[in-house]
């Protein structure tokens, strides 16, 4: 550990917090303490699932938390020692009975430029927009999302642009922590000054659901179906519909690529077969 003094809960719940926590781990900064949010329901037989992050803390031995109220008074005093936050994608606002607790105050990894692309899905909605100019925040949690102070910021050039949001998730939660792993000795010293951000230029992001993953590949900008392609690739998916004897199915998009100025969709998993060729899928009809 860089300081021994400084005793660090990391807030995290999805992949993107994985790979966030994993690349601080390889840097040095171990924290003490998972805090993530409570295991859910998945799949068809809706059985009760860790987050990956809960997954990640039992693989390193590592203090997990799952609180269901954070303003909860157990909860505040288990976390009350913690004189660092880190907050990597934990997806609940943090209210501010927990801001007040860490010395060095909360840390949050986004992965926008902020104040552009605050919110649920920054990284599908920079890649819907082709937004090119991409790069991390670090900022300094407050009560609202997504708002605070930033502490640093920095531009990625990302090669081959556009990409997929696997690709694009992995770049910029390893920049993150590599960011706060240059910058956490000088915040500690009280060198770095936390600045307001410009909050007339903020961008706001929503919660991405399971149909804005459909696209027309007939009549659609082609274009645009691909950057919905490569930014809903791990979920929702990008899908379209074929109708067959007066029944609609739903015909998922595995991958594809964009050669020529044109779309040109490799494979698919068509409802309730496996995936195939999209050349074999067309043949099929």
């Amino acid at each position: 550990m860089f300081n021994s003094k400084i005793k660090i809960a990391f807030w995290g719940s999805s992949d993107f917090s994985v790979i966030a926590v994993e690349e601080l781990k390889r840097l040095g900064i171990i924290p003490e303490l998972i805090i993530t949010t409570p295991d859910k329901p998945q799949g068809r037989k809706m059985v009760l699932t860790p987050t990956p992050v809960k997954t990640w803390a039992m693989e390193n031995s590592i203090e997990c938390l799952t609180p269901h109220k954070l303003k909860d008074p157990e909860f505040l005093e288990k976390i009350k020692e913690y004189n660092l936050m880190i907050v990597a994608s934990y997806g609940k606002i943090i209210p501010q009975e927990v801001i007040d607790i860490p010395e060095y105050k909360i840390l949050n990894i986004h992965p926008s430029l902020l104040p552009k692309y605050r919110g649920a899905s920054p990284l599908q909605s920079q890649i819907l927009n082709d937004e090119f100019e991409v790069g991390v925040s670090i900022m300094q949690v407050d009560i609202k999302m997504d708002h605070g102070p930033i502490i640093s910021q920095r531009k990625v050039v990302i090669k081959n642009w556009p990409v997929g949001f696997v690709e694009l998730q992995n770049t910029l939660a390893k920049e993150g922590s590599k960011i706060i792993s240059e910058i956490l000795p000088d915040w500690i010293k009280g060198n770095i000054e936390a600045k307001e951000q410009n909050h007339p230029e903020a961008t706001f992001t929503k919660k991405v659901e399971k149909t804005d993953g459909f696209i027309d590949i007939v009549n659609g900008d082609q274009f645009k179906n691909y950057l919905k392609i490569l930014a809903y690739e791990e979920w929702p998916r990008a899908y379209f519909e074929i109708e067959k004897k007066g029944i609609k199915t739903r015909v998922i998009i595995k991958s594809a690529t964009w050669k020529d100025g044109a779309l040109e969709i490799l494979r698919v998993i068509p409802e309730g077969k496996k995936e195939m060729d999209y050349k074999s899928f067309l043949l099929g009809l």
